[in-house]
């Protein structure tokens, strides 16, 4: 029998994240049901002791990754087999979800491939251990491997995080000006820009959906298609009351004010996710408006859609031709709906959306970009930049990657 003795302050915890993160018990539930029912624990005071459990936790931890890497592979090479399948083939619908979910394993399954390669290795370096003229080469060698075995299994552990399946996807951008008046609506057009930038630097390729122009510049309302590898994945963070401290252009005596303006960030909405029954939705064609070329405001081009049972309205305008305004709209309003339903479906699930790194509303104020002091703040996560210059250029990588970074690192906590 083993006895595994730890102080309640730190054991207590640790062991209730890793109980979390291995699966063996729900979100939030009491320490003794996160192991196993053989697994008993007697509180002395301010000491647990752990008996009848012969393996230790790290180990288990080590067998469970093993375990799910396995699973990983089984299901790559079962999909690879269906994906071959002339039923399969034949039934395009299918061909995307199967090739879809096969792509979200490609990274864990390659990793494992490499990770079992350096197992064998270092099992080999060990056999050669024994041989005395080549202790000394396979000790450096084996020092070696470790590092790479314990490197790779970090990032193993942070593949393992649950995923979320829209990360692969293209995104639709809403950007409204707010509180502010004509300073927020110019805002608004200084953080598409800010977007435009980065998604030039990244590759991406942006399609404006609908815009409508301020008189003082920027916009009261722009939306925008981002196209691109894993725009989501990066995006996503984006949600929210952007806040701005400057002086404004018709500020006259040099005082500093605070606008805002709204960002939306919604995965670009496909077949597979949700399919969008048109018999619901009611079509209006009118002529467009606000600044365009002669052609834009004289035709009636611009349409309305409204879906009838959510009150849900889009509006694309931005097209000389009445069709391909209506593809946008359908785009667009397909796109709020997966949105508005993917929202009702978290709000029931509750804990989960509370647990990401802010909601994803619109309404939470999650940036600060105070341009007196060039510095821009992510209230969510307390993170700073003195560069507020560059990050309006597009350069805004180092707050994204702290965004994912503590993102990953919540999860890893089980939080």
């Amino acid at each position: 029998m083993y006895l595994l003795v730890a102080f309640e302050c730190t054991i207590y915890r640790e062991m209730a994240q890793l109980g979390r993160a291995l699966g063996l018990g729900p979100r939030g539930c009491r320490f003794k049901s996160c192991f196993p029912d053989h697994l008993v624990y007697k509180p002395l005071k301010r000491v647990f002791i752990f008996e009848k459990y012969i393996k230790l936790v790290i180990n288990l931890k080590g067998d469970y990754m093993i375990e799910r890497l396995q699973n990983i592979e089984n299901r790559y090479n079962e999909l690879n087999n269906l994906l071959m399948d002339q039923s399969v083939i034949s039934d395009i619908k299918k061909t995307m979800e199967l090739s879809k979910e096969q792509s979200s394993l490609s990274e864990a399954y390659e990793a494992y491939q490499e990770y079992k390669k350096i197992l064998e290795d270092i099992s080999s370096c060990k056999e050669m251990m024994k041989d005395a003229e080549m202790q000394e080469f396979a000790k450096e060698e084996l020092e070696n491997l470790t590092k790479q075995k314990e490197e790779l299994e970090s990032k193993i552990e942070i593949m393992l995080l649950p995923k979320d399946p829209n990360d692969g996807k293209n995104v639709i951008v809403e950007i409204r000006g707010a509180a502010g008046g004509d300073e927020g609506n110019i805002f608004a057009g200084d953080l598409y820009e800010m977007y435009r930038r980065l998604a030039e630097k990244e590759g991406w390729k942006i399609e404006i959906i609908d815009e409508e122009k301020s008189e003082a510049g920027g916009y009261t309302l722009i939306s925008f298609m981002v196209k691109g590898e894993n725009v989501y994945s990066k995006l996503k963070y984006e949600s929210g009351a952007h806040r701005v401290q400057r002086v404004p252009v018709t500020e006259t005596q040099g005082r500093v004010h605070t606008s805002t303006a709204t960002v939306l960030v919604m995965p670009e909405a496909e077949e597979v996710d949700y399919t969008l029954d048109m018999n619901e939705v009611r079509i209006d064609i009118t002529r467009s408006s606000g600044c365009g070329g002669q052609g834009v405001n004289t035709t009636d081009s611009a349409v309305r859609l409204t879906h009838i049972p959510t009150g849900i309205v889009v509006y694309s305008q931005t097209e000389r031709s009445q069709i391909k305004n209506k593809e946008k709209a359908i785009k667009l309003l397909q796109t709020r709906l997966y949105d508005y339903y993917s929202n009702l479906e978290q709000e029931k699930l509750g804990a989960e959306r509370r647990s990401k790194i802010g909601t994803g509303d619109r309404s939470e104020k999650i940036r600060t970009y105070n341009y007196p002091q060039n510095r821009v703040t992510d209230h969510r996560i307390g993170f700073t930049l003195n560069s507020l210059d560059k990050v309006m250029q597009g350069d805004i990588d180092k707050v994204i990657e702290a965004l994912i970074t503590e993102d990953q690192a919540r999860k890893l906590r089980g939080e």
